[in-house]
Formats: structure tokens, C-alpha cells, sequence
């Protein structure tokens, strides 16, 4: 029987320092995953008294149930954001992703492993595809053209064509939050596990974020659930014996499909959520049959026989219709911050927006990528 515990989970949990602040703290953070902790970092190094908040363990959330993706750039293609936008806003946005990036391979240690990733187009998206490779490289980022005949000999030429982003990773998301989690501690930020906070009546700080992507807070008032909770689904096999495919992040058909054989030779693959869509949008932290079906027929597509599935899970991502992320001031609140709405990027995209947030906070120079992301423009 497959293990519904998230795979990258059950690497044991180093401990970390365990301290109280001796008095007030000047932020409060709500949410131990990643977004949490980068805030808390910026916060601290700035000798800011932190205290963050999780209703579980470090971890338990998003960033210890995705799919180990390490990406630069968001949800939304380069070419679709130099379109919404404006050339200058798209190029800012993929270096805010890409200094991230840097940051997560310096802080993440062995929970990192550069190898580039490749994002496949089938017929349909070939077109759309390559505009967003020359947009890239118009505007001088690194990205290279595969055709269809050069992927691997596993995909069957199913897909056209591909861009391969040198400089994107593998990550074991769990084992990144914690290490944040251990540098936070050593700064001094104070770490309440199995903490939910049910009410800001509960919490003193002039400033608090709340920082739980898709996962219901019930703190964000008329914010709440604008931020839409939506699963997805994930499996790992046993490890293969055949190497079928480079240890890389796999993604396609519009980010539906997303794999990677990892360096044990294990498959783990994530997606089909349009296989369900009314279904996948759920706080619910459960697996389905019709989707694990299609994950189980995926892999074996990929393997070209049934690998054994060991591990089957879910984690909540939070979507935003525009594809950008919610960063900034909670409307109608004179104290509560958030920092959310990944769309499904969020080991890169949410360490660069927790890190925003915080430098927001201490009252640096306002980053012009707050506008598009301002939490007002979702209620209108």
C-alpha cells in the first residue's frame, strides 16, 4: 500500500534552535513554509524581533508537498508578461525570480541541484512556445531551443518542441524550507509549530503577514479565498532501474504534466488537474482516484511499463486568474500584510516575495513590481 505521506516529508527533520523573544515582536508571521521564512530572514538580518507561526510542522504545507521544481519566472509565460505587463515590468520580474534563485542555492546547500529544466510544447503550444523563447533571448536571458528530435527518446515525439532554461533546479522543497528555517532560528526568530492562529485578536505586533499561499487563513477578511486553494496531485515510484530521462524538471501541456526521474531513478510526477478541474479547487489535503488513475497511467507512458507508486499526495497552491502574485498591505487593515498566490511556482517565486514583502515592511525603496501585485486589485 502506497504511503500518503508526501515523499519529500519523510526525510527526517533536523532540529532547530528553539528560543522565545524576550519581548514584543515587531512582525508576526503566519505560515512556516518557505514565503515565511524568507520574510523572516530579511527580517531578522534587519534586527527585527520575528515571530512566525505554523499549524503544523516547518514544511507540512506546499513547500513540502510540490513537485521539487525550482523555476525561474512565474505562471505566466515571458511572452505573455512582456504583453500584460510591459517589457521593462516582464524583464524586472525574471530577475526578481533569478536573484532568488542565486539566494536559494547559496542558503539551500545540498537541498539544491543545478540541472536546467525543460519546458515542452506539443503541437498546440508550439507556436506560443517558440515567441516566448525568442522573447527571452531578445531580451538576454539565457534559454535554448530544443526541437522535437532532440528530446528524449522516451517522450516519443509527443512533444515539438522544447526550451531548455539552463540555469532553473531540482529542489527537495521540504529540506530547503528547513534549512531557512534553521538560519532563521539562529537569528533569533521564534518558531511556534503546531500554533494556528485563529484570530489577529491573538497576535500583539504592529505588523503581521500572513504568508499560507492557498491555504485558508481565515485572517485576510474580504481578501479570503481570492486567493483560490487549489490542489495538486503527486506520485513517486520506486526507484527504475533504466535511466529514461536526465534528472531534470520535465513540464507540459501548459504546466498540466510535470515530472522528473530523480537521482535514486525514481519517477515523481505531478498534474492532470484538468482531468478534475472543478474538483482540484479544494482546500482539501486529499488524493482521488481519477486522478491518481491518470498519474498512474502517466508514469507508465513514461516508463513504458507500471513502475510500483510508493508515495501518493497533495498539497493546496494558491491561483490568481491574472497569474501574478498577491504581495503587500491587506485592504482595510492598518497592520496585516500578505504574501501569496504562486500559481503553482512557488519554491522561487514565493523566497522572492517573502523577501519583498519584508524589505516592504522595513520601509525600503518600494519595488515597482508592487503594483501588479498589489492585494487591492482583487476586490475590485
Amino acid at each position: 500500500m502506497p504511503s500518503s505521506d508526501p515523499f519529500w516529508l519523510t526525510e527526517r527533520a533536523p532540529a532547530f534552535p528553539r528560543r522565545e523573544l524576550d519581548s514584543r515582536a515587531d512582525v508576526e508571521i503566519v505560515g512556516g513554509g518557505v514565503t515565511g521564512f524568507s520574510a523572516a530572514l530579511t527580517l531578522a538580518r534587519n534586527r527585527r524581533k520575528v515571530r512566525l507561526y505554523e499549524a503544523r510542522k516547518v514544511a507540512s504545507g506546499a513547500s513540502g508537498r510540490n513537485g521539487g521544481f525550482a523555476l525561474r519566472g512565474g505562471a505566466m509565460s515571458y511572452a505573455d508578461a512582456r504583453e500584460w505587463l510591459g517589457a521593462e515590468q516582464a524583464k524586472r520580474f525574471w530577475r526578481l525570480t533569478e536573484r532568488a534563485l542565486a539566494t536559494i542555492y547559496e542558503l539551500g546547500g545540498d537541498a539544491c541541484s543545478p540541472t536546467g529544466s525543460l519546458r515542452l510544447g506539443e503541437q498546440d503550444e508550439h507556436e506560443a512556445l517558440e515567441a516566448e523563447h525568442a522573447a527571452l533571448v531578445e531580451d538576454g536571458f539565457e534559454a535554448e531551443w530544443r526541437a522535437g528530435d532532440e528530446l528524449p527518446a522516451a517522450l516519443g515525439g509527443r512533444f515539438t518542441g522544447a526550451i531548455f532554461h539552463p540555469g532553473d533546479a531540482l529542489v527537495q522543497p521540504a529540506r530547503l524550507t528547513r534549512r531557512l528555517a534553521e538560519r532563521a532560528a539562529g537569528l533569533g526568530v521564534e518558531i511556534r509549530e503546531h500554533h494556528r492562529v485563529a484570530s489577529l485578536d491573538e497576535l500583539d505586533a504592529p505588523v503581521v503577514l500572513v504568508a499560507t499561499d492557498g491555504y485558508p487563513s481565515d485572517l485576510l477578511g474580504e481578501l479570503e479565498g481570492l486567493i483560490i486553494p487549489t490542489r495538486g496531485q503527486m506520485i513517486a515510484t520506486e526507484p527504475l532501474e533504466e535511466r529514461i530521462f536526465p534528472a531534470m524538471p520535465f513540464y507540459g501541456r501548459h504546466g498540466y504534466d510535470y515530472w522528473h526521474q530523480d537521482a535514486d531513478g525514481r519517477l515523481i510526477a505531478g498534474g492532470f488537474r484538468d482531468a478534475d478541474m472543478s474538483g482540484e479547487f479544494t482546500a482539501e489535503e486529499e488524493t482521488t482516484g481519477q486522478i491518481q488513475a491518470a498519474l498512474d497511467a502517466f508514469a507508465e507512458s513514461l516508463a513504458g511499463f507500471r513502475p510500483r507508486v510508493t508515495h501518493r499526495w497533495s498539497g493546496i497552491f494558491g491561483l490568481v486568474p491574472d497569474l501574478m502574485p498577491v504581495v503587500g498591505p491587506v485592504p482595510g487593515s492598518d497592520r496585516l500584510w500578505v504574501a501569496g498566490g504562486y500559481s503553482g511556482h512557488g519554491n522561487v517565486l514565493g523566497f522572492a516575495c517573502g523577501e519583498l514583502a519584508a524589505q516592504t515592511i522595513l520601509g525600503g525603496d518600494p519595488s515597482p513590481l508592487l503594483p501588479p501585485m498589489d492585494p487591492a486589485r482583487l476586490v475590485g
